[in-house]
């Protein structure tokens, strides 16, 4: 059997992301959101939404039970300190927890994340897993050989 550990992450999270598109709807205001205060300008990939929740969803099936908190502090920068010509040290900083709180409940909604009893955060479901596990499988039959041996 087939898991996200076995294929390479920019495969497996690019058609994630597109089974994800009819699953879940990014907010109108996303377009026009910085992904975090490090960030001068919203993000121009026109699948972000997409992205970041299917990235999100990995790493909860990896490190889950996780909640807002410590996944904006996996997603955020560094920020400069004194001004925005970065002359100043640069300090950590976190993401925007509105985007990361909007995609939990989005995939808590489709049913591929839940909040367990007693614990703080979300884990996969059951049908989570068995997304990632499936679109593992085929992102392992489209890869060749060649691309194969690119990855390790």
């Amino acid at each position: 059997m087939v898991t996200h550990y076995d294929v390479p992450v920019d495969a497996f999270l690019s058609a994630l992301a597109e089974k994800l598109s009819n699953q879940i709807e990014p907010p109108e205001w996303s377009e026009f959101a910085k992904s975090g205060p490090d960030r001068e300008l919203p993000p121009e990939q026109d699948d972000f939404w997409f992205v970041r929740a299917a990235s999100i969803l990995r790493t909860i099936s990896i490190d889950g039970p996780v909640g807002v908190d410590r996944l904006s502090t996996m997603y955020g920068g560094g920020k400069a300190g004194s001004n925005r010509y970065r002359v100043g040290p640069v300090h950590h900083a976190s993401a925007g927890g509105k985007i990361i709180r909007t995609i939990l409940q989005q995939l808590e909604t489709a049913g591929l994340l839940e909040k367990p009893p007693n614990s703080v955060g979300r884990v996969i479901s059951p049908q989570g897993q068995s997304l990632l596990d499936k679109t593992a499988g085929e992102v392992l039959k489209k890869l060749n050989r060649d691309d194969l041996n690119r990855y390790i």
